[in-house]
């Protein structure tokens, strides 16, 4: 057996698949099998599980694929599976299991990694279980959890601190199938055991912002300042409502081992600075993060007298924050409220020339995927109006692949046609606008038709060269045989002549039994005609010759 069985009752509860040479488990192999309580795919050739593997298995309570040969899970595959309980995947190749991994894993109470070739957990993944208060809890903390993680290569640092401390204070909650877990690295703690293993300080991050809103004029200056601690000391990241990390105008410094803040300046806060900020620490112990929400409001104006301005005290970077009058506030919700009302009537622009993200939101309907041949697709796109030489970037890729490829277009030409796809199968390609981000209106999934086979070079030429040889043979043949029918109908009559071979009868050895001497085996005494045998001719022949009177007696072999 080389694939997952299709032809399974539906009303299964229990499948057991073992010890066949199945290598891959398909997108949706169960989904017809909406009783399915107990799934075992164990000791196999499994090296894929696909993303949509357990779709539709809402009431599957064990899920069991030990004994085969994965080196990556599709851990999200598990969000088909909210019933799930028991997920057993030792005996495996994996090398890591990722934070993301711990949403789906919120209500297992049987884990077991053993005898992989795991060296580290992510600490979030460790706040699964008690005695760690963590933020993937599930909700249920009177649970009982087991745990299978021996036989890998742990790596003993601060990465792994939680587990190591875990296997020191196991409590009547956590119960591992095997305490006795063993440090492979570093040097100095090889064959350790985690019991008696001393790792130096570790700490997770602790982040904590100089505010949580801030609400500033535009035009005015803004400081954002982000405090950690932890130990090792940890990195400080900045980003933006999801967008890759800001690195200019960022000032960091380390006041001392543990302790780390990082500063971004803004000058001349625009209504595009406006956004959530999130400052995210890390280090090999763990990460955490915390956000400042930026608003941006009214106009630039000559500060009155009553307005006050609070900063931090002076030798300690901060954040400066103006506070408006009241009149500022009306006077900057009655200029946004404009500003909004004409930007729904058209792109807003800069310098006269359409913005990107503006060309994106207001001129793109109607996408859509046409001509589909088996390499190659055609994309179109309406456009309301001219916009010159704007640029868009198409990003495409199988749908839910990883690996992406772009392309560039005008908006203008409103079609696009991407080449070099593989035959039958499913994309999805997104246009965005320069410097803007995908949105779900933006992007088309579409299917490329199946190939038609392309004819096999070498066996056109293994054809050819038979034809060659056998068709002198077949000449050749046909020569011979009109021959022969032309020496039977021209010859004389040889339908009386018969042909015999002489046989020799066996003589027998003679033997004796006992002292007896008599002589048990004799030579056979035969006739001259026995001694004849007719060489087959033609069955007609032969028939003929057996019914004619005239003949005389015959032996038919």
């Amino acid at each position: 057996m080389s694939d997952i069985p299709t032809n399974v009752p539906v009303d299964t509860v229990k499948l057991r698949v073992e010890k066949t040479a199945i290598r891959r488990i398909p997108t949706e192999a169960f989904y017809y099998l909406a009783e399915l309580r107990y799934l075992w795919v164990t000791y196999n050739s499994v090296t894929t599980v696909d993303g949509g593997s357990f779709y539709n298995l809402k009431g599957l309570h064990e899920l069991r694929l030990d004994g085969n040969l994965l080196s990556l899970f599709p851990w999200e595959s598990l969000r088909e599976t909210p019933s799930l309980r028991t997920l057993d995947l030792h005996n495996n190749r994996l090398t890591s299991v990722p934070v993301e991994a711990a949403p789906y894993l919120r209500n297992v109470t049987y884990l077991d990694l053993s005898s992989n070739k795991l060296s580290t957990l992510p600490s979030d993944l460790m706040d699964l279980w008690a005695p760690f208060p963590g933020v993937f809890r599930s909700a249920d903390y009177s649970q009982r959890v087991v745990l299978g993680l021996q036989d890998n290569p742990w790596f003993c640092d601060c990465r792994i601190s939680k587990l190591m401390e875990l296997s020191k204070t196991e409590g009547p909650m956590v119960v591992l199938l095997d305490r006795v877990l063993v440090c492979s690295g570093p040097e100095n703690l090889v064959e350790v055991p985690f019991q008696l293993a001393e790792l130096d300080q570790c700490l997770k991050p602790s982040v904590m912002t100089s505010a949580t809103k801030i609400t500033s004029p535009l035009g005015s200056n803004v400081l954002l300042r982000c405090d950690a601690t932890g130990y090792p000391t940890p990195t400080l990241v900045w980003t933006k409502s999801g967008s890759p990390p800001i690195s200019s105008t960022v000032v960091e410094e380390t006041p001392r081992a543990g302790s780390r803040w990082s500063i971004i300046s803004l000058n001349g806060v625009q209504y595009r600075d406006a956004g959530e900020y999130q400052c995210r620490a890390k280090n090999v112990a763990g990460a955490s993060e915390a956000s400042i929400t930026l608003s941006v409001v009214g106009m630039v104006t000559s500060a009155p007298p009553q307005q006050k301005t609070s900063r931090q005290p002076s030798g300690d970077p901060g954040t400066a924050i103006q506070a408006p009058t009241d009149s500022t506030l009306a006077t900057a919700q009655s200029q946004q409220g404009a500003l909004q009302s004409h930007a729904g009537r058209r792109p807003v622009t800069e310098g006269g020339n359409a913005t990107a993200e503006g060309v994106a939101k207001a001129a793109i309907t109607g996408i859509r995927a046409t001509e589909e041949t088996e390499d190659s697709v055609a994309l179109l796109w309406a456009v309301d109006r001219a916009w010159g030489d704007a640029q868009l970037t198409v990003v495409y890729s199988p749908y839910e692949g990883k690996v992406k490829q772009t392309v560039t277009a005008r908006v203008a030409s409103g079609r696009l046609v991407l080449t070099g796809l593989k035959a039958q199968m499913r994309y999805r390609a997104c246009l965005i606008s320069k410097e803007g981000q995908p949105r779900k209106d933006q992007c088309v999934t579409f299917s490329t038709l199946e190939g038609e086979g392309r004819p096999n070079l070498a066996l056109l030429v293994i054809t050819g060269v038979a034809c060659t040889l056998a068709l002198p043979l077949i000449g050749f043949l046909l020569y011979k045989i009109s021959c022969l029918f032309c020496q039977k109908g021209s010859g004389p009559a040889n339908h009386d002549q018969d042909t015999y071979v002489k046989f020799e009868t066996l003589s027998l050895k003679q033997r004796t039994l006992g002292n007896q001497g008599n002589d048990l085996w004799t030579r056979r005494q035969t006739q001259e005609s026995e001694r004849m045998l007719l060489f087959s001719r033609s069955s007609i022949d032969s028939q003929m010759t057996h019914k004619s009177d005239s003949s005389r007696s015959e032996y038919l072999c």
